[in-house]
């Protein structure tokens, strides 16, 4: 039976109201009495605050108070859902601080009747500083006599064992410096494979080697690059009968209300968040920024609202980062292309403050994307006084590919193995293995991958047999080159809740806790619900951005989850909805409730019919588990309030995500481009590119092909441009705006841009979904890079991304003229 929602495009409840301009965003929001406040930025990379005298700022007219590092809540633990205690992180990232550890942290904030005003008091300010050492380059920090970013050290140690019965402590700062060996290393453009606190291996590793026709020893950078989001991380915050009320810019409306209360002190149920609409978050605003605290303690300090709005400039500061990776790989090839052995080291720049994941993820989809069946891998995590590094649309998993990718297609070309080919040799496949062996010996493993079916589909429709020849072919200045990429990413979560209510009008009341950062997945999951009840669109009611309108527990609405997690949820809640309709049924007309289906608005059987609408009367006469005053067990405590608020207004779905799941959910793009270059001026453009993505079930076209390629695009701008430049000597950032960082504009588009998805559904889900946030932007990344090396040769390029001037450069010299391992130039 064709469904008639999922896989079908339509309206999104928010299209009208973001088209016309009435869809309000965090700093849209006014209320009576509201003040602004500003921040005071550290114009150091590295400094410790002596002394503040905000005397002249607090006499001015309009001024009505500031807020320090010393008014802030210390950081609190956090307790996991199985109970777990894990203790705060004291050396981890906070609102304010009178030590900042980069230039543009925020040091304090200002209130004022308007912005004007807060401004020009936060000029009037003086502050004593301290200046502190520092380093903005991770590989220079670890060589001997290098700066450390903190005075404790330079990289995260491994947190330690808890004590039997004790909780979990945080990593703590240690101090890693390599050899003198190791530094002449760095000193003839390879990156020092050193000593490192993480390491993992499986297989033969030397065997490996031995066997192979080829080893190439590669390095590549990939570039540190800002989210950029369209919408800064803007708050606005009151209190109201001991309650806060906060409007901001967050990817996860009921993830948020967990950061918020814990960052003061306060009980979720004392929170309200309302974020209907986000501009954007790309993992930045996963759930909410920390700074979001700011307005918060100035309201209740002041006793009136507070607006922070934040400018362009701040932006790029606490925003955050994808951070660059410096990686080296070993990696030995059998004449037919199969890898034969992986050896991978990397360098992660992790900013200042908490440990990020990417370093780990590296090494882990490069295993799952590649498949070597012997590997090791390495990795360290450098502190730098740079800007927080934040998890950034496929978090390690891009920047790993596109250390992995460049020598794939190098030893394409060296074998005599088509680009394709040589992909296909390597691609996972069914419940393809990854990463290391746990403590049981057992290594992970896929719910399912179809990526060889993505490579066929994908060069079928690029022609890619027939263009291939071309490349590299001069046509006067001109030569064009063609690459395929593959890419990976985990692409789901499993537990959370569906909440909806069939009312006696006949329509469907959903209840979304998922965030609206512009992929419609807070709608688009919700589809399966009603699909499965039989109950058409237009009689649907959404409720989200809101949680003070009675919200279920659902996931982060990051890592490509969601689409997986809430199409199960879904498909929970209406499963359980089906079963109270059937035996509604069997009670008003006899029969047993199994005799029953539910289709078409209706719950027909044996002994006759009900519309929805009259099944719904009938769960209030009932009551209890029909109407949802009595409620499953295994639901979320946050799911449990929201339902018992709802409950009497008619026939109530609400469950957990129980269903089986063996494997680990990813999602997998491949990418097909064509460039064609100017060798006089170095000049290039992305003539073609197609992605075709191995996502499972398609739930939404339309939001799945914006997806796939918006984050094809930034990928793209990893490839040919974006990135951050500092000032080495005085660690201070010398690209702080979009024109400077050089995002990707429309003007750098490919001139022809396509997509298309598998639809094989993964079979460890009911509805077969999963999610795409993040694989398209390796795909699109590498694919470009591989592009270029195929137009221009292997010699030209050693990292991201690949500039005009720097390619001229290479090719009028014959090699590659950048400097090799040196960060943000």
């Amino acid at each position: 039976m064709t469904n008639k929602l999922i896989g079908q495009n339509y309206t999104t409840p928010d299209l009208v109201a973001k088209v016309t301009g009435r869809a309000k965003y965090a700093e849209d929001f006014r209320v009576d009495g509201m003040l602004f406040c500003k921040l005071l930025l550290s114009p150091m990379p590295h400094a410790r605050v002596r002394r503040i005298d905000a005397s002249k700022a607090l006499k001015m007219p309009g001024v009505k108070g500031i807020l320090t590092a010393d008014e802030l809540p210390p950081p609190a633990d956090v307790v996991t859902d199985l109970g777990q205690t894990i203790k705060a992180n004291t050396r981890g990232e906070k609102a304010l601080t009178s030590e900042p550890a980069y230039q543009g942290e925020p040091v304090l904030a200002v209130a004022a009747v308007d912005e004007l005003t807060a401004a020009e008091a936060i000029e009037r300010i003086e502050i004593d500083w301290e200046p502190l050492p520092f380093e903005v380059d991770p590989v220079k920090s670890l060589l001997p006599g290098g700066a450390n970013a903190r005075l404790e050290g330079n990289i995260w140690g491994k947190p330690k064992p808890p004590s039997p019965g004790q909780p979990v402590s945080p990593p703590a700062i240690e101090d890693l410096k390599w050899t003198d060996a190791e530094a002449a290393e760095y000193a003839q453009g390879r990156l020092p494979m050193g000593k490192t606190p993480d390491e993992w291996s499986y297989g033969n590793l030397d065997a490996g080697f031995k066997d192979a026709a080829l080893v190439l020893d590669e390095t590549f950078v990939t570039p540190n690059t800002s989210h950029q989001t369209l919408e800064p991380r803007t708050a606005m915050a009151y209190w109201q009968n001991g309650k806060l009320y906060m409007h901001c810019s967050t990817q996860s409306v009921v993830q948020t209300v967990g950061s918020v209360s814990r960052w003061l002190h306060l009980d979720p149920k004392d929170v309200v968040l309302i974020s209907e609409y986000t501009g954007g978050g790309f993992g930045s605003k996963a759930t909410g920024t920390i700074t979001s605290v700011i307005p918060a303690l100035l309201s209740k300090k002041l006793s009136a609202p507070v607006m922070m709005r934040i400018d362009r400039e701040t932006e790029h500061y606490i925003g955050g980062a994808r951070p660059a990776v410096h990686g080296r790989l070993k990696v030995g090839f059998a004449k037919d292309g199969r890898i034969t052995a992986l050896d991978m080291f990397v360098v992660n720049e992790n900013g200042p403050y908490e440990p990020v994941g990417d370093t780990g993820m590296t090494g882990r989809m490069v295993s799952l994307l590649f498949q070597p069946p012997a590997m090791r891998w390495r990795g360290v995590s450098v502190l730098t006084n740079t800007p927080p590094r934040r998890a950034q649309s496929q978090p390690g998993g891009m920047q790993g590919i596109t250390v992995m990718e460049p020598i794939l297609a190098k030893a394409a070309r060296k074998l005599g193995v088509d680009q394709v080919a040589i992909h296909r040799v390597n691609a996972p496949e069914g419940k393809a293995k990854f990463g290391p062996a746990n403590a049981r010996g057992d290594r992970a493993y896929a719910t399912s991958a179809f990526v060889k079916e993505a490579l066929d589909r994908g060069a079928e429709q690029f022609r890619w047999h027939e263009r291939k020849a071309q490349g590299g072919k001069r046509q006067g200045p001109k030569v064009r080159g063609y690459g395929v990429a593959t890419s990976a990413f985990v692409a789901g979560s499993t537990g959370y809740d569906g909440l909806f209510v069939i009312k006696p009008d006949g329509r469907m009341y959903i209840q979304s806790g998922i965030g609206n950062l512009g992929t419609e997945s807070m709608s688009d999951c919700q589809r399966v619900a009603a699909e499965m009840i039989g109950m058409p669109w237009e009689k649907v009611e959404l409720t989200w951005g809101h949680t003070g309108k009675n919200l279920p527990w659902s996931c982060v609405s990051g890592g490509s989850q969601t689409t997986h997690a809430h199409t199960r949820a879904a498909h929970a809640a209406a499963t359980y909805a089906i079963g109270k309709l059937r035996e509604i049924a069997a009670k008003a007309h006899g029969g047993k409730p199994e005799q029953y289906t539910v289709a078409n608005e209706r719950v027909s059987g044996p002994g006759g019919s009900l519309t929805l609408a009259q099944a719904a009367q009938k769960a209030i006469e009932y009551g209890g588990s029909f109407d949802g005053h009595e409620l499953p067990d295994d639901i979320n405590a946050f799911t449990k309030a929201s339902a018992a608020a709802l409950a009497g207004q008619g026939l109530m779905g609400v469950a957990r995500d129980n269903y089986k799941h063996d494997g680990s959910t990813h999602s997998f793009v491949a990418g097909f481009a064509e460039v064609e270059v100017d060798v006089e001026t170095g000049q290039y453009h992305i003539v073609d590119y197609l992605a075709v993505a191995d996502v499972g079930t398609v739930i939404h076209p339309h939001a799945l092909g914006g997806q796939v390629l918006g984050r094809s695009m930034l990928g793209i701008g990893h490839a040919i441009g974006q990135h951050w430049v500092y000032d080495q000597r005085y660690g201070v950032a010398l690209a702080r705006r979009f024109h400077h960082n050089k995002p990707p504009t429309i003007l750098d588009a490919p001139r022809t841009m396509a997509w298309d998805a598998l639809n094989l559904p993964d079979p460890e889900t009911p509805v077969g979904a999963r999610g795409i946030g993040e694989p398209p932007v390796a795909a699109g990344c590498c694919a470009v890079l591989n592009a270029l090396a195929d137009a221009l040769g292997d010699d030209v390029f050693r990292r991201a991304p690949v500039m005009a001037g720097t390619l001229l450069a290479a090719l009028d010299a014959g090699h590659p003229v950048q400097e090799p391992l040196t960060a943000h130039i």
